[in-house]
C-alpha cells in the first residue's frame, strides 16, 4: 500500500502542482483548502505526512499543527509547513516547539518539494534522470 500525504494549502494553483508531482510518485495524495478541511480528513484516516500551509483561512496551518500535536492519536504525524516568501520562520523553533520535519518557503520547485517527501517518509530520492 502506497503511503498518504494530506496537502492543506489555499491557494489551489500550489495544490494541484503538487498534488501532480507527488501522485506521479506513487503517494496517496488527499488535499484540503484550509486546516479545519484538514482536520476533518485527517480524523477520517490518518495520513503518513502532512504537508501545510502556514496561512491559510479558518484554521491555519499553526493551529492545525497544535491540533495533531495535542491528540494522541495524530500527534505522531510528520509536518512539513509550507510559507510564503517574507513570512520568517526559524526551522528550529518549529522542530522543537511543533516536532516540524522541515520547512519549505512559496515558491518552490515541485522536484524539491517531492525530494522532501520522499525524504521524510524513508522513500528512495528520485534522481533527476528519473524524476519528471
Amino acid at each position: 500500500m502506497s503511503k498518504s500525504v494530506l496537502l492543506c494549502d489555499d491557494e489551489i494553483h500550489i495544490l494541484r502542482a503538487a498534488e501532480f508531482k507527488i501522485k506521479r510518485a506513487g503517494f496517496d495524495v488527499r488535499i484540503a483548502g484550509d486546516g479545519e478541511e484538514g482536520w476533518e480528513l485527517i480524523q477520517q484516516r490518518k495520513p503518513d505526512l502532512l504537508i501545510t500551509d502556514c496561512q491559510m483561512p479558518r484554521l491555519d496551518g499553526f493551529g492545525l499543527v497544535k491540533r495533531v500535536r495535542e491528540n494522541p492519536e495524530t500527534a505522531d504525524i510528520p509536518v512539513l509547513m509550507l510559507t510564503a516568501k517574507g513570512f520568517e520562520l526559524s526551522q528550529e523553533e518549529l522542530a522543537g516547539k511543533w516536532n516540524v520535519k522541515g520547512l519549505i518557503s512559496k515558491p518552490f520547485s515541485p522536484r524539491e518539494l517531492l525530494a522532501t517527501v520522499q525524504e521524510i517518509l524513508g522513500e528512495p530520492v528520485a534522481t533527476a534522470s528519473t524524476s519528471a
